[in-house]
């Protein structure tokens, strides 16, 4: 009946506008968006940076499916579903942390980094370990991203790899490490803080300090653009194709976008006064006018990475009005908190933009409750919202039956 009913709602949904009421609220339609989107697609989980030592672990939940992410021995980055299999309690509690070997904490069955089953006291002679593994998680590593995907048989990745590489690839992320994290809970559906971040529309009236630096518009070659942008970009390219740094647009379609873009005139990062917040450069860089290079991948994650630092971003949905925002900021391997950075300094213009973000976020999901709700057109500038709106029907017609779902979903 609910794969029915979803059917009936997309048949509803008009191209170029918001999606119906119940794709925004209703509690059967979130768990179908687990299934559908979350428990099918690759997921942003975190940076290898955050995880540098083996033994060292990060968790998150997918749904109800908690997962925990670590380095083993030889190095690599692993994932599995973070219950135990003797009854199912979780293993690793704490969102971060580093085990010699994950120790259940309720009968202390004993597991090594790469999920073998190594000590399971009091169980009999003839009980065989090798058959109570913890169930792996598949992943994927693409310039420091680790990826995860519960399916069973993953939608390959190899054209967002190809596509975003080149961009991120010169900021070297794996020379970095974690500076500052931050995570908080907006009371709003998934959909509406993926929304929220993909256009701009709304950034004059509410985000002063992100507008310090940041270029309102998505596109070079924006029609509404200002003549004065025009010619900073222009400049920009010029120097950008001199260092040998992409900045046209990605080929993502609806999947993934990947561009790099000038901050405003005579700003160079993130901070209030549009210079760097670290003077330690990433990667060899030597200069710091490199703009944002802007990526985003559906479902979960947006990036920027900068000259000085990288952010990243992760959605996690909780319930059908609740979502996790992690933000984390990433500084070169080498830069020292207090002599080339000021955490304040590095993180204060998207701390106050997150917040402001919850709470449009969280306006809009009180909004859309009303009964007196209908789907609105998008603006011109809004078009990334009808590629995410378009990319997740397509998840939902799939997810519903049929061969011509199949190609929506793709």
């Amino acid at each position: 009946m609910l794969k029915e009913r979803i059917a009936g709602l997309l048949g509803q949904r008009q191209p170029g506008h918001s999606l119906p009421r119940d794709f925004y609220v209703d509690d059967d339609i979130f768990r179908a968006d687990m299934q559908a989107v979350f428990e099918t697609d690759w997921i942003f989980a975190c940076s290898t940076v955050e995880i540098p030592r083996p033994g060292d672990y990060l968790t998150l939940k997918v749904g109800d499916n908690p997962i925990v992410v670590l380095r083993n021995r030889d190095g690599e980055i692993a994932a599995f579903h973070n219950s135990c299999r003797h009854r199912g309690s979780m293993i690793c509690q704490k969102e971060r942390g580093r085990a010699n070997r994950l120790v259940c904490p309720y009968h202390q069955w004993v597991y090594e980094l790469d999920g073998s089953l190594i000590n399971a006291r009091q169980m009999p002679d003839d009980f065989d370990k090798t058959a109570h593994s913890l169930a792996p998680v598949h992943v994927e590593v693409i310039c420091g991203m680790v990826y995860i995907c519960l399916a069973d048989e993953p939608p390959s990745l190899a054209r967002f790899r190809a596509g975003v590489t080149p961009y991120i690839a010169p900021h070297m992320p794996d020379r970095t490490k974690l500076a500052f994290t931050s995570t908080i809970v907006e009371e709003a559906n998934w959909k509406l803080v993926i929304e929220n971040n993909r256009e701009c529309y709304h950034c004059a009236g509410n985000h002063p300090e992100l507008l310090v630096t940041l270029v309102e518009f998505a596109l070079p070659d924006d029609p509404l653009v200002k003549a004065q942008f025009q010619g900073l970009m222009e400049r920009s390219a010029t120097r950008w194709d001199g260092l040998g740094l992409p900045h046209k647009p990605a080929e993502g379609g609806n999947e993934f976008r990947c561009i790099r873009l000038p901050f405003n005139e005579n700003c160079l990062s993130f901070t209030l006064d549009g210079q760097p917040a670290c003077n330690k450069l990433l990667a060899d860089f030597t200069e710091p006018d490199l703009g944002s290079v802007r990526m985003f991948r559906v479902p979960n994650n947006w990036n920027h990475f900068l000259s000085d630092h990288i952010l990243q971003f992760r959605v996690l949905p909780l319930s059908a009005n609740r979502t996790e925002v992690r933000t984390t900021w990433l500084v070169h391997e080498d830069a020292v908190e207090g002599v080339d950075y000021d955490l304040q300094r590095l993180t204060e213009v998207w701390l106050a933009t997150n917040d402001e973000d919850r709470v449009l976020a969280e306006n809009n999901h009180r909004g859309i409750l009303s009964r007196a709700y209908r789907p609105g057109p998008y603006a011109p500038s809004e078009f990334m919202l009808s590629n995410f709106s378009e990319w997740y029907a397509g998840k939902m017609a799939y997810f519903t039956g049929g061969p011509q779902a199949r190609l929506a979903a793709e």
